[in-house]
């Protein structure tokens, strides 16, 4: 049980709350916020996941993210100079935190009110688990300081739509429209190559008690255009759930993918009967780009393309370097660019977090269950 409360609050600890969090954390967006190609005009009013309208009276000058993946969003369409506040800690490592401060307690995450008011930003940018500290939101509006919730991401549509938004909250439209566009294209270069490709069947390892996610997520878009069939997916789940490993045992995977988190697949002993693991067909992804619904997904997905489809791979390596490339020139390098296209190490997000541990209890029967 532990274990699953872990990996659960991983889903959960992300910049819109990976997975379905809840039906009712969904709320419909404002009137032309989420429209592509969307100008940033101002007032800008919006309604975010709260399902409450804000308005941002101007461009703001100082922003706080309120999760890593908040801020791993921000830094992506290169807003970070306006970022006066984050979590600092091992969950942001693969971004320049320079002298921001931390806002978050002693686990790298969850946020500490006190520290957000006193830096008195002109927003705060928070991932859909913030729906569940109530206490937070309310400390922060009685301070006066707006917060726009995210909507959750079920897909990478919804990842694209995050970008977008989170350009519009903190000023930089166009660079999050060029972000997007740089997605588009790295994401067209693996469907073409991938076509006329077999898709294996491939089950993803997320946590000791068969943590997985069939339909109704990111992840299973990351998946299936990396050029896998999801085995959750397959056996007709939806959302984060648990498989019994003699459900993956029965349905025998060719390949196993799981989160660099861990050195190896959190239930590879119960699946050594499958074909992945008696031919060590196992990928192992940045657990920080698989789980947070920002641009950084691409990189899980190269990473899978590199170890399932070798010869693709090497037919199109080109093709995406020609893509940062010409996004690169363009001013508009994303965080992970610099270093070849590897995701940063070490940024895993964070789990076990006292804060979130009551809507975790609350969503558990939810969120996870067992075949």
């Amino acid at each position: 049980m532990r274990q699953q409360l872990l990996v659960l609050l991983t889903v959960l600890l992300t910049v819109s709350a990976i997975g379905p969090v809840a039906a009712g954390a969904n709320a419909a967006t404002g009137t032309g916020v989420q429209d592509s190609g969307a100008q940033c005009e101002y007032p800008l009013t919006m309604t975010d996941a709260t399902g409450e309208e804000v308005t941002i009276e101007s461009e703001p000058d100082s922003i706080v993210t309120l999760y890593p993946g908040d801020a791993q969003l921000a830094y992506s369409i290169g807003a970070e100079d306006k970022v006066v506040g984050m979590p600092v800690s091992q969950y942001t490592e693969s971004l320049d935190a320079g002298d921001r401060t931390d806002i978050t307690g002693d686990d790298g995450v969850t946020p500490v009110a006190e520290e957000i008011v006193a830096l008195d930003p002109d927003i705060v940018l928070a991932g859909n688990i913030a729906l569940y500290n109530q206490d937070l939101l309310e400390t922060l509006e009685e301070a006066g300081i707006t917060v726009v919730v995210l909507d959750t991401a079920n897909s990478l549509d919804d990842v694209r739509e995050n970008v977008r938004v989170t350009g519009q909250v903190t000023g930089d439209c166009e660079s999050a429209e060029e972000t997007v566009d740089w997605m588009d294209e790295r994401l067209e270069v693996f469907e073409n190559a991938l076509e006329n490709e077999s898709a294996p069947l491939a089950y993803y390892d997320g946590g000791e008690d068969g943590d997985t996610h069939g339909t109704e997520t990111f992840q299973h878009d990351v998946m299936t255009t990396a050029g896998l069939e999801n085995l959750a997916a397959a056996v007709g789940e939806s959302g984060w759930v648990q498989l019994n490993s003699e459900v993956v045992v029965d349905e025998d995977p060719e390949w196993i993918v799981y989160p660099d988190r861990t050195d190896a697949p959190p239930t590879a002993e119960h699946l050594q009967e499958t074909t992945a693991v008696q031919e060590d067909n196992i990928v192992a992804v940045d657990d920080n780009a698989m789980s947070q619904p920002g641009p950084d997904v691409v990189y899980a997905i190269e990473a899978i393309v590199e170890e399932v489809h070798p010869e693709i791979y090497s037919e199109i390596e080109g093709d995406l370097e020609a893509v940062d490339e010409a996004y690169s020139d363009d001013g508009n390098e994303t965080e992970n660019e610099s270093d070849g296209g590897e995701s940063g190490e070490s940024a895993i997000p964070g789990f076990g977090v006292p804060a979130a541990l009551a809507a975790l209890l609350a969503l558990a029967g939810l969120v996870a269950r067992r075949r």
